[in-house]
């Protein structure tokens, strides 16, 4: 017993399918990674995207953009193979200008030989960023696909972005993923705890509609997993044994307690890229049954490529630009990936 045991859990660590009692077990990645302002070279009518245009503050030429795309890609594309060689089925995105910037994402190379299509709807923002979903259409069908508005308390603050919302079928399973990118620190607390309690009341609505439905909520939060948006807005338990009716799970919480994260402040890390769940998406009771997606392991996608390797910031993310100066690297967030598990 001992011996096969051991040898399914090899084989998925390997990222391939495994046979157990005559039942094939396959594994999924889902990740979540924020592209600091991919932005193109020209303007949106409506938008304050005038940092990013040739005469712009960033000089922002064709050049640079196509050094993001190819950066973007290289990394989009690596996501989960440390686990699967086909990486992540799905990956949510934040700060990307258009469709068109996700276009051009999808046709660099490393994406365009899987596939990849994209899910996105133009949001209210200012600064023209949205949120996507990148997908892999062997593994993903998308069927419903809507912006939930970020509802304003204050008829005088500034729209800002919505939580777009797929759903479609993963490994059979129905599947909503609710990409994010909650107001940030300037605009106060209150405002990601409002955020917060939105996607809950998206989340309960979608549950209650389809009590099997399996809901992710993702994005950059611009807050940590014990901050109260996520855990008492968003109901995100640190434990599954805590997970009670109406919580989600979040993996993230124990792993910043450890010292890890994505961005770097002051020499202190924090975890604002998240991916939490449903609870018919966990193994609570070990069951280990698999008859559904279940989840397996949430980890931080790291590359020394991703980070400064000298000077002030040695060990953050290495960004696109720092100080007006062009790094052409990557982003000043690091990625984020979940695995999942389903009998097949």
């Amino acid at each position: 017993m001992r011996k096969h045991l051991f040898l399914l859990l090899l084989l998925m660590t390997l990222g391939v399918t495994a046979q157990a009692q005559d039942k094939r077990i396959g594994m999924y990645a889902i990740g979540f990674y924020n592209l600091e302002n991919l932005f193109d070279t020209q303007h949106d009518e409506g938008k304050n995207d005038y940092e990013y245009l040739p005469d712009g503050a960033n000089k922002w030429s064709n050049l640079k953009y196509s050094h993001k795309l190819k950066n973007m890609s290289r990394v989009l594309a690596e996501m989960g193979t440390d686990r699967l060689r086909t990486g992540c089925a799905l990956i949510g995105v934040s700060e990307v200008e258009n469709a068109r910037c996700l276009t051009d994402l999808c046709a660099q190379e490393p994406l365009a030989k899987r596939g990849f299509k994209f899910c996105h709807i133009e949001g209210p923002d200012r600064r023209g960023v949205d949120c996507g979903l990148l997908y892999n259409p062997t593994f993903f069908k998308p069927g419903k696909v809507w912006l939930q508005p970020y509802v304003l308390k204050d008829k005088d603050a500034r729209p800002t972005r919505g939580f777009l919302t797929v759903q479609g079928k993963l490994a059979g399973d129905d599947v909503t993923v609710i990409v994010c990118h909650w107001p940030s620190r300037f605009t106060g607390k209150a405002a990601r705890v409002w955020a917060g309690q939105q996607v809950k009341a998206e989340v309960d609505s979608i549950l209650k509609a389809s009590p099997s439905m399996k809901v992710l909520v993702m994005g950059d939060m611009n807050d940590d997993p014990f901050d109260e948006s996520m855990s008492k807005g968003l109901r995100a338990r640190r434990k599954m044994a805590d997970v009670k009716n109406g919580d989600m799970f979040n993996p993230w919480w124990q792993i910043l307690l450890d010292g890890h994260g994505t961005l770097s402040y002051q020499g202190a890390w924090n975890l604002f890229d998240q991916i939490v769940m449903s609870a018919n998406l966990l193994d609570v009771n070990k069951k280990k049954t698999y008859e559904t997606l279940t989840f397996f392991k949430a980890e931080i996608f790291r590359r020394d490529y991703l980070l400064q390797t000298e000077g002030k910031y040695k060990g953050s993310p290495k960004r696109t630009h720092a100080g007006g100066v062009w790094l052409d690297g990557y982003s000043d967030h690091l990625p984020v990936v979940t695995y999942f598990v389903r009998r097949m």
